[in-house]
């Protein structure tokens, strides 16, 4: 019997990856679901079925596989922004900070006002800032979206992860130093994890670029060599404990402006990407318990709403003076709505230096799988609605 249990075990995650593709693959076929709803799914049901099976370090083990998917996903969204276009357009970046910051005086404000801690209600509002990159891009790329409500969402979203990133960054530090003593050390600490990372992260958009130029007729093997350089960072930040969002990000950025030009084969970087994509999203949602999320449910499902509002209208209220009708505007808020992946993974990573979060964050489980189930879904509607979807969409 214990070998049989041992058996099982060691093929819980391969027929959970396995099955979650295919789920996701015939329902995305049948019904025009986004794949990663399903995969999300998929992987709440397996996470709350048959996760004791998988060891601790198995564990660990899927949490940098998880973090190389997201680092491909989020190389990718960096790629695709144009620093130029902020620059001609600064209204994007003051939709940016006000969609965050008033997102984050929003869900804050909800949550004291029923009784959550302070440390819980501003960590769960720094989460809240964010949109994932995983999940808009991914829709976007399943949907060939491309036009203003796309591309404004993709800009959005990165820059309201790069916030986000700080502010928890941040209110962990504080966090630390209620139970340290030393708030300018954990501060430090913090801005340095920050800087550090994207420092690494532009090294590697100039020197990637650069070897690349300097080999003939390179421009076929573009897609390998960026693809090694992701998964070599992401590694180096899970090494160093830095955070690979800002590393990637700052990566992709910088290879864009380096003129390192990537073709459409590449999106999404093939097969590889796709398989880490299943990984990501199943490995994601398989850490929410379900008692968690039902324990959280009501105040989770209100702070949901609460967070789609205020992106909504903010989006809304700066479209005409950004260039687009507030229709469009609105849409744009409504793309936003991913953020388990980010929010999950940046956990994760705060669990691995030994502050433990989840735990005391009912609401966020709920949050994160509603948000997984319905998220996608709604940037695939806002797409939709704004007629951005290419002819060419997959069957």
């Amino acid at each position: 019997m214990t070998e049989l249990i041992s058996y099982v075990g060691q093929l819980a995650w391969p027929l959970a990856l396995v099955l979650s593709w295919m789920a996701g693959e015939l329902l995305f076929r049948w019904t025009g679901i986004p794949r990663i709803s399903i995969y999300g799914l998929a992987g709440f049901l397996f996470g709350n079925l048959a996760n004791n099976f998988l060891a601790a370090a198995d564990s660990n083990a899927f949490l940098l596989l998880a973090n190389l998917g997201f680092g491909l996903i989020l190389f990718e969204l960096g790629y695709r922004i144009n620093l130029n276009w902020l620059r001609a357009n600064p209204w994007i970046l003051v939709t940016s900070l006000a969609e965050s910051l008033l997102t984050f005086a929003a869900v804050y404000a909800v949550g004291r006002q029923f009784h959550m801690p302070v440390l819980a209600a501003s960590l769960v509002a720094s989460l809240a800032m964010a949109s994932s990159p995983a999940g808009v891009l991914r829709v976007f790329n399943e949907q060939h979206a491309g036009g203003q409500v796309t591309e404004r969402a993709l800009h959005l979203t990165a820059l309201n992860c790069v916030l986000a990133v700080f502010v928890y960054n941040v209110i962990v530090g504080i966090g630390v130093f209620q139970t340290s003593g030393h708030l300018g050390h954990a501060a430090g600490a913090s801005l340095l994890v920050l800087v550090a990372s994207a420092l690494l992260g532009v090294a590697f958009g100039v020197l990637v670029p650069r070897w690349l130029r300097s080999r003939a007729g390179a421009g076929s093997d573009a897609t390998m060599a960026f693809a090694l350089a992701v998964l070599l960072l992401v590694a180096v930040t899970h090494v160093l404990t830095l955070s690979p969002v800002l590393a990637a990000l700052s990566f992709g950025l910088v290879a864009r402006h380096r003129r390192s030009a990537l073709g459409i084969a590449q999106r999404n970087f093939g097969a590889l990407g796709d398989l880490l994509t299943v990984l990501l999203f199943v490995f994601a949602a398989s850490t929410l318990n379900w008692a968690s999320v039902w324990n959280g449910l009501g105040l989770g499902l209100l702070l949901v709403l609460v967070r789609m509002a205020v992106k909504i209208g903010v989006c809304a209220a700066f479209a005409r003076v950004s260039g687009i009708s507030v229709r469009k505007g609105a849409l744009a808020g409504v793309a936003l709505a991913p953020m388990t992946v980010f929010a999950i993974l940046l956990i994760e990573q705060t669990r691995r230096l030994g502050v433990d979060l989840f735990d005391s964050l009912a609401p966020l489980a709920a949050i994160a799988l509603l948000l997984q189930l319905f998220g996608p879904l709604l940037t695939q509607r806002a797409v939709v609605a704004a007629k951005e979807i290419s002819p060419e969409r997959e069957a």
